[in-house]
Formats: C-alpha cells, sequence, structure tokens
C-alpha cells in the first residue's frame, strides 16, 4: 500500500480521470530508480475495473529536462503509433493542481522481468527483435522532433574517478578514440535497454518501460548498453548471441565502433555500482565481469 496522502492524491487524480471513478486500491511498484511508480485500480461507473500507473519522474530528470513527463508521454504515442509494445499513455498533467510536479498516468502491464527465462534462446531472440524494431522507426515523424542528440556517449570527467571500474582508463581510451572513424546512420534510441526494462507474459515480450533516456544516435549505443546488461545477466554467450542476432536483424549497421560504444556502457555504472544495494559476491561478479568487458574493449579498440 501506499501512504495516506499519496492515496488521497490518487483518489483526486481517478476523479480528473473519469468524475464517477472510485478507487479500489493501490500499491507502490518497485525496481524504477529514475521515477516513481504507483499503481492503482478504479471501478468505472459501467461496472468495469481498471488498472492504471501513476509515473512521476524524478529531480534529477526534470531537472536535466523540464519536459520530460511531456516528452515521455508524446514518445509512448508514436512509439504505439509505430506498432511497439509500451504502456498505452492514458493521461498528462503538466498543471501542478492534482500532484506538484508534472505526471503520467499509463495503462497497467501485466507482465513481469525475467531473471531466469526458462528459455535463453528465444528470450534473446525477442530482445533483439525488439530492438531492431526500436533502430528501424522513421526519425521524420514530427511527434519525435524533440529528441535530445546522443553524441559521443560520455559525458565531462567527474571530481573523482572510479577507480574500482577502471575509469579513468576508459575515458582515456574515449577521448582518444573521438571523433569516430566509423558510424551509422541515426536512429531512434531507447537509452537504456536492458532485461530489467523489458515486461514478459507467457514468454512474450509485452512492454519496454522507461523511456525518460530515448534519443537519436548510433544504434550501437543501445547494443552497447544491452551487451554489458546480459554479460551481467546471463553471461558472455548470451551478450555474443545477442550480438549477432541483433546483427542479422540489422546488417546494414557497421560494427567497427562497437568496442567504443562497450566502453561508454562500462562508465554507465561508474561511482554507482557500490550503491546498488547487491551482496559482496553480486558486486564481486559484477566487478569482474566488468573487468573483462573494459578489456575486451579496449583490446578491440587498440587494433582498430
Amino acid at each position: 500500500m501506499v501512504d495516506t496522502e499519496t492515496g488521497g492524491r490518487i483518489e483526486r487524480l481517478a476523479r480528473r480521470l473519469d468524475p464517477q471513478a472510485r478507487l479500489l486500491r493501490t500499491w507502490a511498484l518497485q525496481g524504477g530508480v529514475s521515477a516513481q511508480m504507483t499503481a492503482f485500480e478504479i471501478a468505472l461507473p459501467d461496472g468495469r475495473t481498471q488498472k492504471l500507473v501513476l509515473r512521476q519522474h524524478g529531480e534529477a530528470d526534470r531537472a536535466a529536462n523540464s519536459q520530460v513527463a511531456a516528452h515521455e508521454f508524446r514518445l509512448l504515442q508514436a512509439l504505439r503509433a509505430a506498432g511497439l509494445a509500451v504502456p498505452v499513455p492514458c493521461s498528462l498533467d503538466t498543471s501542478g493542481k492534482v500532484l506538484p510536479t508534472p505526471y503520467l498516468v499509463l495503462e497497467y502491464v501485466e507482465g513481469a522481468t525475467a531473471s531466469a527465462p526458462p528459455d535463453l534462446d528465444d528470450t534473446i531472440r525477442q530482445l533483439a527483435d525488439y530492438l531492431a524494431h526500436v533502430h528501424r522507426v522513421d526519425l521524420s515523424t514530427p511527434a519525435l522532433a524533440f529528441l535530445p542528440r546522443h553524441d559521443e556517449g560520455y559525458g565531462p570527467r567527474p571530481a573523482e574517478l572510479d577507480t574500482s571500474l577502471q575509469e579513468g582508463r576508459i575515458r582515456d581510451a574515449l577521448e582518444a578514440a573521438w571523433p569516430l572513424a566509423h558510424g551509422n546512420e541515426p536512429v531512434l534510441l531507447h537509452g537504456d535497454f536492458w532485461p530489467g526494462n523489458v515486461l514478459w507474459q507467457d514468454g512474450r515480450i509485452v512492454a519496454v518501460v522507461d523511456w525518460e533516456d530515448a534519443g537519436i544516435g548510433d544504434p550501437l549505443a543501445d547494443v552497447g548498453n544491452a551487451r554489458l546488461e546480459l554479460l551481467w545477466a546471463f553471461g558472455r554467450d548470451a551478450m555474443q548471441q545477442f550480438t549477432d542476432a541483433y546483427h542479422a536483424r540489422m546488417p546494414g549497421v557497421d560494427l567497427a565502433g562497437l568496442p567504443y560504444w562497450d566502453l561508454c556502457a562500462a562508465l554507465r555504472p561508474a561511482g554507482k555500482l557500490a550503491e546498488w544495494g547487491l551482496d559482496p559476491a553480486a558486486e564481486n561478479a559484477m566487478h569482474e565481469a566488468h573487468r573483462w568487458f573494459v578489456d575486451q574493449a579496449l583490446d578491440r579498440l587498440a587494433d582498430s
């Protein structure tokens, strides 16, 4: 359950959706770090019930983009029109009258992440299919004109480098390699494509969530991020199988720059991994896998 104040606000939100709607229950959704997600169920005047999700972006995302809620709402509409499995966007409110910050209301998706899929090969194939579909979305669609460009893939050096994840070594290599000699035509990027953002039901992908980091850039930015996450989740063979499956679906994508984008992905957990609340054994395993991932990228980058 959620606290009384939040429940009261959701009750007002429900009446905004339908003046005769009655709030039946609320519950917090776990797993998100960039946004607060609260599920709720309402009774409608015709006797039906409906499950919905209140999505409130965090302070960091709002500071980076004051229009983050409106942009995600428009993007989800465009993705639905393109045939992608994403949550249905139902409502956007930027007025501040119900909640103090802008919010989205989405249809609740009956699904769960697949931490131990029964058929890993099929899981990998579906992930590759989905990402290829994202990267084929027509960028000339006016609804996508607001999306930012994701260019070099890394930001400025922090005051303190994460030596446990070889951050200095990674940044040295990235800065030396930019601008890339090899690149690809820009595509729509999810921005954080990993198994934790994919919902499954009965062995099929039913939705990919958390699109607040979406942008326009080299498709290998998404591929590199997915590779590291799949390495952590399922191992080296799964990572390579995904890479091969994606390239089979997107043969026009030049993989020459993949070591560079692998290193960009390797930077993302820098300064954060210790804060994820992992048990020591899991954290050590992730460090070891990350070290291998960085080494293979640096070796391939040097060879190129």
